[in-house]
């Protein structure tokens, strides 16, 4: 691997200290409120929680849309967050106001760009991934905002020299949707271009592969047992709560897998001289 393969760059086009770039958490907060946190019992939802990094929004603020297509159907109050959502009885959900807040200045990078009930965040980065990675531009994953709904997109920054914009849809005409300074409003994570388009998706019966229809008997059998010794309290199974086989990366012959993740461990965003920071992707 050529020593500038593993690079991922975030040059600042500015001054932006209130807008880190941080691991993304595992926690959730709807993780830690489920009974017993089971949620984290959820292995793929684990990894899907770490695998990238998140952009935190640099000021407080509440949005209003009341359902038309334009830029000024997106109402933006900088400020305390509101109590209730307030439409008088009989009147279009254009008119509204919000609970009473504090005002504070415009964030010139938090607008209604595009119309259409959409908030955008102006970034301050531009990204420079190794060749032939794409990033993923999204929400947090597994993190819910009711209200709101976080556009994705699929950028190739390994040769745009270009920024790009984080984009959230409100849903619900009428309805405030508060976000909170320092709150995770974007998360980017690599791809590698093509991939999909590589692969040959086929259909085919499971027994035409007899090695793993025998492994997933196996599996069957056993959540099965399992399930009906939970359901009977047995106590060997109230203990063990669930089958940890997935996360144990164990097939169901008890044999381990040759690799597997159970927690991801990314790198923190490192600071670089400028002298020392030549962009993967140019020039190759």
């Amino acid at each position: 691997m050529d020593q500038e393969d593993d690079l991922l760059y975030a040059y600042e086009i500015h001054e932006c200290t209130d807008m880190p770039i941080t691991v993304a958490p595992i926690q959730r907060a709807w993780m830690d409120a489920s009974e017993h946190r089971a949620a984290y019992r959820c292995l793929p939802l684990n990894i899907a929680n770490q695998a990238g990094w998140v952009i935190a929004n640099p000021a407080d603020f509440t949005a209003v849309w009341d359902g038309g297509p334009h830029l000024r159907n997106v109402h933006i109050d900088f400020g305390g967050k509101p109590a209730e959502p307030v439409v008088p009885p009989g009147l279009a959900p254009s008119v509204i106001t919000v609970g009473a807040h504090v005002p504070t200045p415009r964030d010139p990078r938090i607008t209604s760009h595009f119309g259409s009930g959409v908030v955008t965040f102006s970034l301050p980065y531009l990204f420079r991934t190794p060749s032939g990675v794409n990033l993923w531009v999204k929400g947090l994953s597994n993190w819910i905002k009711d209200g709101a709904q976080p556009l994705e997109g699929i950028v190739e920054s390994d040769w745009l020299a270009a920024t790009f914009t984080m984009n959230w849809k409100l849903t619900r005409p009428g309805y405030p949707v508060h976000f909170a300074r320092g709150e995770p409003i974007c998360m980017v994570v690599p791809l590698t271009r093509g991939l999909a388009e590589s692969l040959r998706p086929k259909y085919a019966p499971l027994g035409s592969n007899p090695e793993l229809e025998q492994q997933y008997q196996r599996w069957m059998h056993s959540r099965s047992a399992f399930n009906r010794a939970l359901g009977a309290k047995e106590p060997d199974a109230v203990r063990a709560a669930w089958q940890k086989d997935y996360v144990q990366g164990l097939l169901p012959d008890g044999t381990s897998v040759a690799q597997h993740q159970n927690r991801l461990q990314l790198s923190e965003f490192e600071r670089t001289h400028a002298a020392h920071a030549r962009p993967p992707g140019l020039g190759q």
